[in-house]
């Protein structure tokens, strides 16, 4: 059997095991095992001492201990209920248009997500308040859990976002300027759904109340404590792009900036503390062990020669390489409707990496690119995650809630269709950092 059908042949059993729900991260490890113990000559006791070594190479990488900073960052600041600040603070400036409390919770999941990180701690956050509250001014439920799904999505490709620095380091791209690239397309996509929401409603206006007249009072409870997202997000990420922080030292400075405001604010007690903690050990141990089989995975295909080979038939296409990105983003879109979105990120990026560097396309760009496409899989049918916990946290069949939610899709799919023909949207910040 040839390396390449080797490869293949270990494609298929990864897509083969998932399905069957078998962890991605296991399997990833198991095929990468059997795939290099078929492909080393040498015998089983060479590939398995060579597996380990590699094994314990990669755990020493440096860049990987940015990601229990940002998470333990994002869990505390969502402990201390600052999701539930913003949305009251946004909802004082929209709530009284049509629309504007579903504008609002999108602009607080991204403000929130800017000092976050998380999806998951994003919707859990943003959807269990803002999601009573629209209801309670006669918002259709379904339309409002939909939102807070949908703006919760603005986590992963806002910084600090963990799927980004999980590319940089799959990559060994600058996780600085990763991190900085999905700066404007977050905020442009925030734009844009914003602006979905009036569009929505008039098609449909009953699934919103008219504007209110009266007066929202202002929230002076909630709004002293906001001050906390633009300095930590400032120090944090200005800190990366003025170049006076690595990475992982941000996520040092924002984790420490978290726990004191939280302390600050009385809203940190010893049982909050402990279990920021053992959550923040939890998913820092699952994105390891992700990262960890999507490496040991991406070694077993160079060694197949599968990366090669793809790239050698791909430029001796007869088609625009425009045209070939577009197809990938493609696929990219639907494994988003099968797939967890980092699985399918540690999964395809070993593969198709290489493709579009030898297209001439920016590595930075092209991380950004990914994350956006899969925004779009986080609320698609039927492993919507965002969706359904939005769906389950509201008491909600969760088939309506993604009923809701397609014009949105749509609007992600606008933002990412941008970004594809204007590519200095991505590229403009990090441009400015490598000048420096």
């Amino acid at each position: 059997m040839t390396p390449v059908n080797v490869g293949l042949l270990g494609i298929v059993s990864l897509f083969v095991l998932v399905l069957l729900r078998v962890p991605v991260s296991v399997t990833m490890l198991i095929i990468a095992l059997v795939g290099n113990i078929v492909l080393t000559p040498a015998g089983v006791a060479a590939a398995m001492a060579k597996f380990g070594s590699d094994l314990i190479l990669m755990t020493q990488n440096y860049s990987l201990s940015v990601i229990p900073l940002f998470v333990l960052m994002g869990l505390l600041l969502s402990k201390a209920d600052l999701g539930a600040d913003l949305y009251e603070v946004a909802n004082y400036s929209l709530g009284r248009l049509k629309g504007g409390m579903a504008m609002a919770t999108i602009a607080a999941s991204a403000a929130f997500g800017s000092v976050c990180g998380s999806v998951m701690a994003a919707v859990s956050t943003i959807s269990s308040t803002a999601g009573l509250e629209m209801k309670k001014y006669g918002y259709d439920p379904y339309f409002a859990a939909g939102v807070t799904a949908v703006g919760s999505t603005l986590s992963i490709v806002i910084p600090p976002s963990t799927s980004l620095v999980v590319y940089g380091i799959l990559t060994e791209e600058s996780i600085g300027q990763v991190l900085m690239g999905g700066f404007i397309p977050g905020v442009m996509a925030m734009i844009l759904l914003m602006l979905t929401v009036p569009v929505v409603l008039y098609f449909k206006p009953s699934l919103a109340p008219e504007a209110i007249k009266e007066k929202i009072p202002f929230p002076r409870h909630r709004a002293k404590y906001i001050w906390a997202v633009p300095a930590i997000f400032v120090v944090c990420i200005g800190g990366i792009y003025g170049g006076i922080f690595t990475p992982t030292e941000s996520g040092a400075v924002g984790a420490f900036a978290s726990l004191v405001f939280t302390i600050l604010t009385g809203r940190m007690s010893w049982k909050i503390y402990l279990d920021s903690l053992k959550a923040s050990v939890r998913v820092s141990a699952m994105t390891f062990l992700m990262i960890i089989g999507g490496s040991m995975f991406g070694q077993f295909l160079m060694r197949s020669r599968i990366p090669g080979y793809l790239v050698r038939f791909v430029m001796s296409l007869d088609v625009a390489p425009f045209w070939i990105v577009l197809v990938i983003l493609l696929i990219y879109t639907i494994l988003g409707t099968m797939m967890d979105a980092m699985a399918i990120l540690v999964i395809m990026t070993p593969i198709i990496y290489p493709i579009i560097i030898n297209l001439g396309y920016n590595g930075v760009w092209f991380g950004v690119m990914s994350i956006m496409m899969l925004l779009s899989g986080l609320c698609t049918p039927p492993v919507g995650i965002v969706s359904l916990l939005a769906a389950q946290i509201n008491n909600l069949p969760s088939a309506k809630v993604f009923l809701m939610q397609w014009p949105f899709w749509v609007t992600l799919l606008i933002s990412c269709v941008l970004l594809t023909a204007f590519p200095q949207i991505v590229l403009f910040l990090p441009n400015l950092m490598f000048r420096r």
